[in-house]
């Protein structure tokens, strides 16, 4: 989100100048013309490198946000700088932190807030230590927003596409919480669990899936190119193939002519299987398809109930119809599926019928019934959010250690699919190696 100030007329005629935010400059044309305002003049507020010399002549470089040279320039001479130089940042990239900035600023906070200090002093001191420009600025201005006294739900929001959704949802929560501590304890280690999470899914899918696509392209280019150039000589000499040599080489002809129908049948559905994943209706069916999968599929699964009750649990009021618990937990899960479930099914169920917490969720159809049978056993004790930790802390254990025994199987398998495709590729070279050419002459 950037701020722009408008300079303009508003509905009835009158003079007006305000500040608005929005993500780009059209965004906020948009806005302000929704509103009836007329622009007359539209600045953004950026970065600005500037020199300056102080009254006792020492010399001070910065940067410093504000809507034009000029405003900067007059600001500074205002306040007695001498020989102000003012020029705007050329290539200004705002790099979004790593997911460890936001998990380092989240845990030296909680650290912080249990030596009682000032939360405007933390962010204060965060905000002078930390490297990241984005970082830097965002916890500047959220700094300066709660100063003004706007509400920290509103402020952090306004950066969420700095910290994440939830993050950003938490640490707004966490302003007027009666235990500070206690949010940021729980964000950090929502904020691991969902980075282990995707480390999971990574270990299973993606590395395995990359290793054996370049294994493949390797044995297609040894097939296609190298090889033929290599048992080339028994065609030039007129000599017979051995058995595997004469196979190995119709198959690169029979891939040379129609490689690339082949690479399209490949390519096309994949490609077009990726980009339909990516629509909402695609994340959908992929992460209930995800949960289905033999071996890892019940431990996805149980990882994202695991982040959702982690989720519920830090955030639940104790009221048994919290719809926007629900809401926050399902968008936490990480999970298309689940989200829908809680969001589309149990919540409408809860707030058009009546319905209690635990017979909405189950529903809802998107929870395994060990879970269910848990929150049962909460609600008939009256205590939900000590369910919701036991579940979350049960299924952590389970999935932290039985995830690590699939990761190993899968790298194990692929290691043999390695092993055997060096070992094929091997057995069809040496037997080339084996076979002398005719000496001319002899016979």
């Amino acid at each position: 989100m950037h701020y722009f100030r408008v300079t303009g007329r508003g509905p009835d005629g009158s003079p007006l100048q305000a500040v608005i935010q929005a993500k780009t400059k059209q965004d906020a044309k948009k806005a302000l013309e929704r509103k009836g305002i007329r622009i007359d003049k539209l600045e953004q507020r950026k970065d600005f490198n500037y020199t300056v010399i102080t009254a006792t002549n020492n010399k001070l470089k910065g940067k410093k946000q504000a809507y034009s040279v000029q405003e900067l320039k007059s600001a500074f001479e205002k306040h007695g700088y001498k020989s102000v130089k003012v020029e705007p940042v050329l290539l200004d990239f705002k790099m979004k932190p790593s997911q460890q900035s936001i998990l380092q600023f989240i845990n030296l906070s909680s650290f912080m807030l249990q030596e009682e200090m000032a939360y405007d002093k933390i962010l204060e001191i965060l905000a002078e230590e930390e490297q990241n420009a984005t970082l830097k600025h965002a916890l500047k201005g959220i700094q300066s927003e709660l100063k003004k006294g706007r509400e920290g739900e509103d402020v952090f929001k306004q950066y969420e596409w700095v910290f994440g959704k939830f993050p950003a949802y938490m640490l707004g929560l966490a302003t007027k919480s009666g235990n500070m501590n206690e949010v940021y304890l729980a964000t950090a280690k929502y904020m691991e669990r969902d980075a282990e999470y995707k480390r999971s899914l990574r270990s299973a899918f993606l590395s395995p899936a990359f290793t054996v696509v370049l294994m493949m392209g390797a044995v297609v280019y040894y097939v296609g190119w190298i090889f033929p150039a290599t048992a080339g000589m028994f065609t030039r000499f007129g000599m017979p193939a051995p058995p595997m040599t004469a196979a190995t080489l119709v198959m690169s002809d029979w891939f040379i002519e129609n490689g690339w129908w082949v690479m399209l049948l490949i390519i096309v559905p994949i490609g077009s299987l990726f980009m339909w994943f990516r629509s909402p209706k695609g994340m959908f069916y992929r992460d209930k398809w995800m949960v289905q999968l033999p071996i890892i599929g019940h431990l996805l699964h149980k990882t994202s109930i695991e982040i959702f009750f982690r989720v519920f649990g830090s955030v639940y009021s104790g009221a048994d119809n919290n719809i926007e618990t629900l809401r926050a937990a399902s968008e936490a899960s990480r999970n298309k599926w689940m989200e829908h479930g809680v969001k589309e099914i149990a919540i409408p169920m809860m707030l058009r019928d009546g319905a209690a917490l635990v017979p909405a969720l189950a529903t809802s159809k998107v929870f395994n019934q060990t879970t269910l049978n848990r929150l049962r056993s909460g609600a008939e004790t009256g205590n939900i959010l000590a369910s919701a930790n036991q579940i979350a802390r049960f299924f952590e254990q389970e999935t932290t250690y039985k995830m690590k025994g699939v990761i190993g199987s899968i790298e194990m398998i692929v290691m043999i699919y390695i092993g055997v495709v060096l070992v094929l590729l091997t057995v069809v070279s040496s037997e080339i190696a084996m076979v002398s050419p005719p000496v001319p002459g002899m016979g």
